[in-house]
């Protein structure tokens, strides 16, 4: 449901000289937009480690603009559930962090991804213009987020005068497939700053996300015995009806709780129709509007994969869990909505806000305690699919408004401080 927010007016003392900025930005924005198309005409699916570690150097090369100190951060390794039921250990390219200032005393925290869901075998691998509309892989979600990001933060350093704002930028190359290895370093991130931007695509209509579902995959693997389903059926026992029981299980929980979804979206096993399968693996994700709700699908998880057991001689391992908290919209970040609301008004925009079942690094951060602001990056749609765009008018637009919300906390119009003690 959309929030009307009720946050105190922001000051609306902006202070004079922004509008040679806000006209610098306004003529950056076909430059902008072509950055863009070249990151985007770099694959990097969450999965292709060789090409997301091709994104490392011109991304690297663009932020290294920013008068700070810029560095690879190692990954450590995750687990996978392979389709035949065994845990493998997978590598991951470095996350890429800039710190401005980190001694300054108020600190904020950008954050974006590198990685897209689409692999190197998908046939949407070319960027296309329509009109004003950018077609392409992460246009929108989230190289186009990231192009403007930059260009943001550039202005923001053309600023004249010391500046008692500093600020860390973190690109992970993790966050389509949940930010499992990137998450400690988000954490820790939005455990020291005052106030998050993130970058994800705001919606095709300008709106931007308020509160967010939270999130967990899982993997329910399960092992029986193979047998010749001729000579020795009743010697089988079947991991695949295992599996399909408890996806059913899992079903029946969509509409006994508000806001809890539970989505069954593969069940991989079994080979030759005369073989009794001996492993399958059901994957599913899980959301909740709430931490409450978010506990009790946990719960029901649990009490499910325990009961697949109740199958004579069919064992069941579960893997994965709620790994991104939910983002209710609290009081404050209500008020940093209302400062976002202030910015947009600057620039004659007036910004909406809606509630998503999606997650993003918006969870993370906000489950660190760090108010933030996730939908920061150009207006786009059709997200995940390959008819995915952005609007080409609003990369110009939102860099602006990045831009006045950095130069609102310069400028103290918006006290970040007072959000966290």
């Amino acid at each position: 449901m959309s929030t009307e927010t009720n946050a105190p007016p922001a000051r609306t003392e902006w202070g004079a000289g922004l509008e040679s900025f806000l006209e610098r930005l306004d003529a950056e924005g076909e430059a902008i937009v072509a950055r863009t198309e070249a990151w985007a005409a770099i694959n990097s699916g969450s999965n292709e480690l060789g090409n997301l570690k091709r994104m490392l150097g011109p991304l690297s090369d663009a932020f290294a603009a920013l008068p700070g100190a810029l560095s690879h951060e190692p990954l450590g390794p995750t687990q996978r559930v392979r389709v035949d039921g065994e845990v493998i250990a997978v590598e991951h390219s470095p996350a890429i962090r800039v710190r401005v200032r980190p001694d300054a005393p108020i600190q904020v925290a950008l954050t974006g991804h590198y990685d897209t869901v689409f692999p190197a075998a998908h046939p949407f691998q070319t960027t296309r213009r329509d009109g004003d509309t950018l077609h392409g892989p992460g246009t929108a979600d989230m190289k186009g987020g990231l192009s403007l990001m930059l260009a943001a933060l550039q202005t923001f350093e053309a600023l004249p005068g010391a500046k008692r704002v500093g600020y860390e930028v973190l690109m992970s190359p993790d966050e389509e497939i949940g930010s499992p290895a990137s998450a400690p370093l988000l954490a820790d991130l939005g455990a020291r700053a005052h106030v998050g931007m993130t970058y994800e695509p705001a919606m095709a209509d300008g709106a931007l996300v308020d509160a967010r579902k939270g999130s967990g995959n899982f993997s329910l693997v399960f092992k029986g015995r193979a047998a010749h389903v001729g000579r020795a059926f009743n010697d089988g026992r079947n991991a695949v009806i295992a599996a399909a029981d408890a996806a059913l299980a899992l079903n029946a929980l969509n509409g006994k709780r508000d806001g809890v979804t539970l989505n069954v979206g593969a069940i991989d096993g079994g080979s030759a129709v005369n073989v009794v399968p001996e492993r399958a693996v059901l994957r599913f994700n899980a959301r909740a509007p709430d931490q409450a709700g978010a506990d009790w699908v946990h719960g029901e998880v649990l009490r499910i994969a325990r009961e697949a057991e109740r199958h004579e001689g069919v064992s069941a391992q579960l893997h994965g869990g709620i790994t991104r908290a939910p983002k209710p919209v609290t009081p404050t970040q209500t008020t940093m909505i209302g400062w976002t609301k202030a910015a947009g008004a600057r620039l004659g925009v007036d910004l909406s806000f809606r509630a998503s079942g999606g997650v993003c690094e918006g969870n993370n951060l906000a489950a660190a305690g760090c108010p933030n602001i996730d939908t920061l990056g150009p207006c786009g749609g059709h997200l995940h699919s390959d008819q995915e765009f952005a609007v080409i008018s609003s990369f110009a637009e939102r860099a602006k408004l990045s831009f006045l919300m950095l130069t609102g906390v310069e400028r103290g119009l918006f006290d970040v401080r007072s959000l966290r003690p």
